[in-house]
């Protein structure tokens, strides 16, 4: 600590006794604050973020024997995009010669309160985080400590104070929608994402414009919400071909509830695509390998992590980046589509 402050005295920086003197604390407690302890009382917390936000206060350099780190955050590992996240931003760490730690923490909105404290003892050299939004303290403690971080958003719309990569769900949809309308059908099913995401009604935004724009009606009862797992698409399924009059093809908002919607047809003694077509999003390494190969909504999501952590960097080095960045959506036809059967 007595080094640090020398070095910033000769750089002509704020030291932290400067910030402790400024806030009418002392360098202790100033010290809890930057390593994210919780036993400090939270308008002094705030109060000391503010001052080391306020003068740009950085830590020195780590020593040679730490290895520089990039954090991604989830509040899930299990899903198998978060693999192809993971590999985009290896990608960029092992290009930059940095190692990545992975974290799971918190709802699928923001990390939990545990994680701050534990992160801030590793100091990462920037997080990248997998949610939709960050909550405003969590902001003020990163800038605090001039962490930088980006949000990977394939779930929302996230505040535009925090830069963030996201993809076109809307065009997914709509691409999706039209390609089983091409195909010959009309009454469509749509399992999303859970109700509370904005990619979910997103992505059932642009099934609805697709129906609208070909004049077809949008029956409610085919419009279901699931929670993009195996699971919800099985179960969300089962509920749509149990319908009276039942869909000729389903687009479910993932590549996994797409799985749960192949083996409820398959239960039911449908063949896909022959009796149902079903239409996938994400496009992750299994949609190919599923039976049939699914027709899919190619999400970027390995190069999305890529930007992601390409925008750490530059913000580590002080660099103007992008507040938002949108990648595109591709729709990948396989052989889990088809005309309807002919009545």
């Amino acid at each position: 600590m007595l080094q640090a402050m020398r070095d910033d005295e000769k750089m002509g920086r704020i030291t932290l006794a400067q910030v402790a003197e400024q806030a009418g604390v002392s360098l202790s407690t100033v010290s809890k604050v930057l390593n994210g302890r919780q036993d400090v009382a939270t308008p002094t917390r705030v109060k000391v973020e503010r001052l080391l936000e306020a003068h740009a206060y950085r830590r020195t350099t780590r020593s040679a024997s730490e290895t520089p780190l990039i954090e991604i955050v989830f509040h899930e590992l299990e899903s198998i995009w978060a693999m192809e996240l993971i590999r985009g931003v290896e990608n960029v760490a092992k290009a930059h010669g940095t190692g990545v730690v992975l974290t799971e923490s918190g709802t699928r909105h923001a990390p939990g309160p545990d994680w701050m404290e534990a992160m801030l003892q590793r100091r990462p050299l920037g997080v990248v985080l997998v949610f939709s939004t960050l909550p405003d303290e969590v902001k003020q403690q990163l800038r605090a400590r001039s962490i930088p971080c980006v949000i990977i958003d394939p779930a929302g719309d996230p505040d535009p104070d925090v830069p963030s990569v996201g993809s076109a769900n809307w065009n997914g949809g709509l691409a999706a929608t039209r390609h089983l309308i091409e195909c010959g059908h009309q009454r469509i099913g749509v399992i999303t994402g859970p109700e509370d995401m904005l990619c979910s009604r997103a992505r059932l935004d642009g099934y609805r414009s697709a129906m609208t724009m070909a004049g077809l009606e949008v029956d409610p009862g085919l419009i279901l919400f699931g929670d993009f797992h195996v699971e919800g698409g099985y179960d969300r399924a089962a509920e749509i071909l149990s319908h009276p009059q039942r869909p000729t093809a389903i687009f479910a908002g993932s590549d996994l509830q797409a799985l749960g919607v192949l083996e409820a047809a398959r239960v039911r003694g449908l063949r896909v695509p022959h009796d149902l077509s079903v239409v996938g999003y994400d496009d992750v390494p299994i949609a190919r390998w599923a039976s049939p190969a699914l027709t899919t909504v190619h999400q970027p999501l390995r190069r999305m992590a890529e930007e992601a952590a390409q925008m750490l960097m530059r913000l580590r080095a002080r660099e103007p980046v992008s507040t938002r960045l949108e990648l595109a959506t591709s729709l990948v036809v396989r052989k889990s589509t088809a005309p309807p059967p002919e009545n």
